[in-house]
Order: C-alpha cells, then structure tokens, then sequence
C-alpha cells in the first residue's frame, strides 16, 4: 500500500499513484496538523503533491532518492 495513516501522519511508500490522492484527501480533511513522511517513496504523482499543498501538510522525512527529495523540497514546507 502507497499510504499508511498513522495518527498525524501519512507514510508515503514506493510508488504514491494518481489514485491515491482522493484517499489523502478525505484522510487530510479530519487531521488539519497532519506531517507527510516521504522516507520510503520513490515516486509521487502531481496530483497527490497538489492535496498535500493545498492542506498545507508539512514533511517530516524526505525520500531518500536524492533526485525526488530536491524536487519535493523546492515546494513542500518541511517540519520545524
């Protein structure tokens, strides 16, 4: 599974797909102070990255692919 709910958290594994995005977005609507962690992702569609945005979740892990971590870094806001 793409996404892993855990009290005010989202984990993020592998491959985050397009179909995943109405899921956070429910799971998002009841956690206003949710964090994203992306440790384990590896890929994540636009449209997930536009729910995240749009709730203003903050992240508590970047993925560890260094490519996709920059990338997420240059427009999520991180945990401080």
């Amino acid at each position: 599974m793409a996404l892993n709910f855990k009290d005010k958290k989202v984990i993020l594994s592998d491959v985050v797909g397009v179909e995943d995005a109405e899921a956070l977005l429910e799971w998002l609507q009841k956690r206003p102070y949710a964090r994203a962690v992306f440790s384990q992702c590896t890929y994540v569609h636009p449209s997930t990255i536009q729910v995240l945005l749009a709730a203003g979740v903050a992240v508590s892990a970047w993925p560890e692919d260094a490519e996709l971590s920059c990338w997420l870094q240059s427009i999520l806001p991180s945990c401080t």
